[in-house]
């Protein structure tokens, strides 16, 4: 992607959204916002300079761009380049995690219509993990196994860490059984399961509120307790 010089200096911005040099005449009039959360006033003109000098006042353009761009259909990481060419530029933007930008890509690629076939593939491909998630990897054992034990955090997102185990997981389970719309491997479906089974406004089973984090789950209840190692999450936490 070439950036021109104005992008430039917009993206050496994006952390100090008033700059001198990065507003025009009349945006330098309406910076000064009386807002409770000076973070999201800062995140919000983050976005805006990004889709602005970055993707040129048309994101709906740039993120096809970015996905032509990546697209190498004989390459078993396709999808993985595809993701990764969207994200890695938005992580300029103040103040949004990993987590928010792939929840927030996957609703809108996944909103696409079906002759967008792409946008949808890579918004199926996208995993978000929240304090739930690895949190059920973790007491689980499943972490463990991998030998990938790490805290919450951006190791969710690393190599081997909790998105690559939904991953490779999400390729064993056909979501076409549970909904004949959907495709075969569909990881977006398989993490947000996992996040319904113990979001306490989902199935509220696997969750600080029902198991104490200091001890084993003793839930004899729980529809994975034969495979479940039932690790304490503190003692994970410690280890």
């Amino acid at each position: 992607m070439v950036i021109t010089q104005q992008a430039a200096q917009s993206l050496a911005a994006l952390n100090r959204p008033v700059a001198a040099g990065v507003w025009t005449p009349r945006e330098q009039q309406n910076i000064a916002h009386n807002l409770r959360n000076g973070r999201l006033n800062q995140t919000a003109y983050s976005l805006y300079l990004f889709i602005r000098d970055i993707a040129h006042n048309d994101l709906v353009s740039w993120i096809q761009a970015q996905l032509a761009a990546a697209a190498e259909p004989i390459n078993p990481d396709e999808l993985a380049r595809m993701r990764n060419a969207l994200i890695d530029p938005l992580r300029h933007i103040y103040g949004v995690s990993d987590k928010v930008l792939t929840m927030a890509l996957s609703i809108l690629l996944l909103a696409a219509p079906k002759r967008m076939r792409i946008w949808r593939e890579v918004g199926g491909s996208m995993i978000a993990i929240d304090t739930l998630v690895h949190n059920f990897l973790v007491r689980t054992g499943i972490l463990r196994r991998f030998d990938a034990d790490h805290p919450y955090g951006p190791g969710c997102y690393r190599a081997g860490g909790c998105a690559d185990i939904i991953q490779a997981v999400a390729v064993r389970i056909d979501a076409s059984e549970f909904n004949p719309r959907f495709p075969k491997a569909f990881p977006r479906f398989v993490q947000h399961a996992i996040w319904r089974y113990c979001a306490e406004n989902g199935l509220d089973v696997c969750n600080g509120n029902r198991i104490d984090d200091a001890n084993r789950c003793d839930n004899i209840y729980c529809q994975v307790r034969r495979m479940c190692d039932r690790v304490a999450l503190r003692e994970s936490v410690r280890g």
